[in-house]
């Protein structure tokens, strides 16, 4: 999947984050931005990088604000942001496939 424009999911309420994609060209850069990065920095990583690497998007700058949101929501919120950007409509989102 390819990032075409910058897109945005997510809030900055307690227990969740911002995820902001926008297209990049030199790989994956990512950005975290949390109260929690020294505890829990490596598992929002892996969660972020995970999804991107099932959504076969290669070429992206991510910025993560996080606000203590689990595992679960960080990658919904990365799903639909790269879905959002590239201008994906529920009637052709993966469900079931590309998205688990």
């Amino acid at each position: 999947m390819k990032v075409m424009k910058p897109a945005v999911a997510g809030t900055l309420e307690s227990s969740d984050a911002q995820v902001t994609v926008e297209p990049g060209n030199q790989g994956i850069q990512l950005d975290i931005q949390s109260s929690v990065l020294n505890q829990y920095g490596k598992q929002i990583k892996a969660a972020v990088l995970e999804t991107l690497q099932r959504l076969e998007v290669t070429d992206v700058q991510v910025t993560v604000v996080d606000k203590g949101a689990l595992d679960c929501t960080l990658k919904a919120r990365v799903e639909c942001a790269v879905f959002r950007s590239c201008d994906a409509s529920s009637s052709n989102i993966p469900w079931g496939g590309a998205v688990r």
